[in-house]
């Protein structure tokens, strides 16, 4: 701005005469001169840029792979480098103050000639996929504020040199593939507020330095192979809000200097190796909002001072070693919406007083030594998954119904009846005037509602018929229509995860829309965008999703999953009046249901490498799921199973059940069993886990080599039934699919992999849970029966990283996003 006032001034001063002209110019050369040095490169509208900019533009370029041409724009001149025309770039005085480049599908590296950006004061170039190392001379960059570098590939070590940025305000480099330790020498950088080093396979103690940060807010470490205790002096950090270093392998006990974050609002040390007890000093810390403790080694007592954090909404202390009686003070813990104390050695009853909890609506005590009656609130508020497993308690739906022993009540003698004395004939009549009165206004009532029920129903199907006719008429169906449910964007909330995907709520919710099919979660569009670009929306039904704070929870955790075989959740809009959509990419060779029996005669055969293929590409993905995510399925059918162009397996619906209520789970695992894809342990335990998983992925194999569906009969036999009595005639080849008969015909080696994938198969469905193999044996010893497979499956994914990455979502509000204020 003050080159171009100096232009203005110039070019006035040449009417007003030739000394004001002289002095004009004189003027204006002293500020270039100041500006940049004489050796700068100057643009067409006279902003100059400084020869080291340009060189460090130049040579960042360079080392940039652009797929989408986003940087055409840069030229070999520089002549338009800071008037705008170079897309990112913002100049100050002719120095890069800002170079912006997110979400642009970059590839290469980052040259370490951006150290010669020496004005930078924010370099973001996150979600990208950007590798290589972070190059060590962004240290030089004296005035940078912000570094994200989120989401992308970057490997090798996080630069000591990084401690140099002496005003830095955020470091992020989450979500990478960095290794090695945490440099000390980031306490350096004295003015840090946030740093995020998640999701990356950092190793080592988190160092004691970082402690020294009397500025920082938030510090995200989790996601990482951290190890060593928790530094001591912890609580130096007074003005820390946020702390996460869940989901490593740290190991000691929780130490008492943590009751100093007086500004703590969301503690999470979760699946870690801590034990000791839980820290009394934490108490005292009402700011509080979140604590999650899940999955270590914590013993002890929960303290009675526990009700001192007046404003803690979730607590989560569960998979420890906790004894002892669950306090009545937590029902002091008004807003309290979740508890989970599961999986621990908790003795006695369940507090009466818990009931007043009136936020509470998520609640897990099972698999303790709990004793005595359920309160009647908690057990017709809660189902039979958040008691099980205390044998000693009764009062809930599928227990043992409470007698005068269960409950330390009634120990004492029970109070004798009232004496009893005759009706009269006056009072008789009465009391049966009333019930008819009673039944007749029950009837009325209902009368009432199943008009109004049927008016609805009427108008829900029209409004079905309006969205099923909204691909013809180019209306949006996925969230009811612009300007009506929608409302446009006004109110709800669009929420971006890590990926390609670039959208506004607007450009969601007036997207084109095709139904593709429905389930008892909800139904599945695939939407054209207004670029002609596709997405899956799964719009859940009503009435069936978590609250909306928890929906929320779950759903920005979901959003962090992330594998080659696994459908990436990319975004969740979240609508003013409760309407719930989840964004996935779009697959469009679709399902492997629709590829093995939907078939017309003139489609082409599915060959047995393309059949191993995608039973690799399951197990790898089931893999993930149970090893790296600690999650189970709980729905896996074919129908889960996309597919992409080279007919890679996608598993999709990953983690959907967190986001569901009870009731539409058990719906869902019904459903799996009238499909044959259900564990018969099922129907008894009525809550899924790894190896019901396994049990469906066998299902799924047989699927591929028989060419049959699992809902099938054959003889009176389902599929698992069927396979073994023709196994025992001896007829194992009338078993496999015609088309794999023909591959088998061409070379004996496709028949010995049959066979052995056959058995395989079968072992996966073993009737008993225990015999069934674990996820990471199926895929070894698919890898071992065709090596050639697993080779080029694991080499062919280039688009994301195999493990679980991205720390986070961005809320399309350019001044907020959940990872870093930028």
């Amino acid at each position: 701005m003050g080159m171009r006032s100096s232009n203005r001034r110039s070019a006035a001063g040449s009417r007003g005469g030739g000394g004001v002209l002289a002095l004009s110019l004189l003027l204006l050369l002293v500020l270039q001169h100041a500006a940049v040095p004489a050796s700068g490169q100057a643009s067409s509208d006279g902003i100059v840029i400084a020869q080291a900019d340009l060189q460090g533009l130049q040579a960042i370029r360079q080392a940039l792979v652009d797929p989408r041409g986003f940087l055409r724009g840069w030229n070999g001149t520089g002549l338009a480098a800071c008037s705008g025309e170079w897309a990112g770039v913002k100049c100050s005085r002719g120095k890069v103050v800002a170079l912006q480049l997110p979400f642009k599908g970059l590839a290469g590296a980052l040259s370490d000639k951006v150290g010669q950006l020496t004005a930078l004061r924010k370099l973001s170039l996150h979600d990208n996929a950007l590798g290589g190392q972070v190059p060590p001379a962004i240290g030089f960059l004296r005035e940078l504020r912000g570094l994200y570098l989120f989401n992308n590939r970057f490997a090798g070590a996080v630069p000591p040199a990084l401690g140099g940025c002496v005003f830095l305000q955020t470091l992020d480099l989450s979500g990478n593939s960095l290794s090695g330790t945490i440099p000390s020498a980031l306490a350096n950088a004295t003015r840090l507020y946030r740093l995020n080093l998640a999701y990356n396979n950092l190793s080592g103690a988190v160092p004691t330095g970082l402690t020294s940060l009397r500025f920082l807010e938030s510090l995200s470490l989790n996601n990482n192979n951290l190890s060593g205790e928790m530094p001591s002096t912890i609580g130096d950090l007074r003005m820390l809000r946020d702390l996460s270093l869940s989901n490593n392998l740290l190991t000691g006990t929780i130490p008492d200097g943590i009751g100093n974050l007086s500004r703590l609002q969301s503690l999470d040390l979760s699946h870690n190796l801590l034990a000791g007890s839980f820290p009394l000093s934490l108490c005292n810390v009402t700011s509080l909002v979140e604590i999650n403790l899940d999955g270590n080694r914590i013993g002890g007592h929960i303290p009675e001072a526990i009700d001192g954090l007046k404003n803690l909404t979730k607590l989560s202390m569960g998979r420890n070693v906790l004894d002892g009686e669950i306090p009545a003070t937590v029902s002091n813990l008004t807003r309290l919406s979740s508890l989970d104390v599961s999986e621990n050695n908790l003795t006695g009853g369940i507090p009466e007083s818990l009931s007043s909890l009136a936020n509470l609506n998520s609640f897990n005590v099972s698999y303790n030594n709990l004793s005595g009656p359920v309160p009647l609130v908690l057990s017709n508020k809660f189902n039979s998954s958040s008691f099980v497993g205390n044998l000693q308690l009764c009062g809930f739906n599928g227990s043992a119904i409470c007698t005068s022993a269960s409950s330390p009540a009634t120990m004492a003698s029970p109070p004798l009846p009232p004496p009893t004395r005759k009706i009269s004939k006056k009072e008789l009549i009465v009391a049966v005037g009333g019930i008819i009165f009673l039944f007749s206004l029950l009837f009325c009532c209902v009368l009432i509602f199943w008009r109004k029920d049927k008016k609805e129903s009427a108008a829900s199907k029209k409004k079905g018929a309006k969205d099923v006719a909204s691909k013809e008429a180019g209306k949006p169906g996925v969230a009811g229509g612009k300007g009506s449910d929608a409302g446009g964007d006004g109110g709800g909330k669009l929420v971006h995860f890590d990926g390609p995907l670039s959208f506004t709520a607007d450009d969601l919710l007036c997207a084109t829309a095709e139904i593709l099919g429905k389930s008892t979660y909800g139904t599945v569009y695939k939407a054209t965008m207004e670029d002609g670009s596709y997405v899956a929306v799964k719009r859940l039904r009503e009435k069936i999703a978590k609250s909306s704070k928890e929906f929320e929870t779950e759903v920005n955790a979901l959003g962090k999953l992330r594998h080659p075989n696994l459908l990436s959740l990319r975004a969740y809009y979240h609508g003013p009046k409760g309407e719930k959509l989840l964004v996935f990419d779009f697959m469009t060779k679709g399902n492997l249901a629709s590829l093995l029996h939907a078939r017309t005669p003139d489609s082409p055969p599915v060959s047995w490498p393309t059949r191993m293929n995608i039973a690799v590409g399951i197990a790898r993905g089931l893999h993930h799921l149970h090893a790296d995510a600690t999650m189970v399925h709980g729905n896996l059918t074919s129908n889960n199973i996309l597919l992409d162009e080279d007919n890679n397996a996608k598993i999709a619906d990953c983690g959907l059940p967190r986001l569901m209520s009870a009731a539409a789970n058990n719906n869902v695992v019904a459903t799996a069993g009238a499909l044959g894809y259900r564990a018969p342990e099922l129907s008894k335990l009525k809550k899924a886990n790894t190896k019901t998983d396994i049990y469906s992925l066998g299902m799924i194999m047989l699927e591929l080599l028989t060419g049959k569906s699992p809902g099938d009969t054959t003889n009176g036999l389902d599929l698992p039934q069927w396979v073994a009595s023709v196994v025992e005639e001896e007829w194992t080849n009338e078993v496999f699919d015609l088309e794999l008969m023909k591959d088998a015909a061409t070379g004996s080696e496709t028949g010995e992999e049959l066979v052995k994938t056959l058995k395989l198969a079968l072992h996966c469905v073993d009737p008993s849970p225990v015999a069934r193999p674990e996820a990471q044996q199926v895929l070894r010893q698919l890898e071992q029966i065709k090596p050639s497979i697993a080779v080029s499956a694991s080499s062919s994914f280039t688009g994301e990283a195999s493990h679980t990455t991205a720390t986070g979502t961005t809320i399309t509000d350019d001044t907020k996003s959940t990872t870093g204020t930028e």
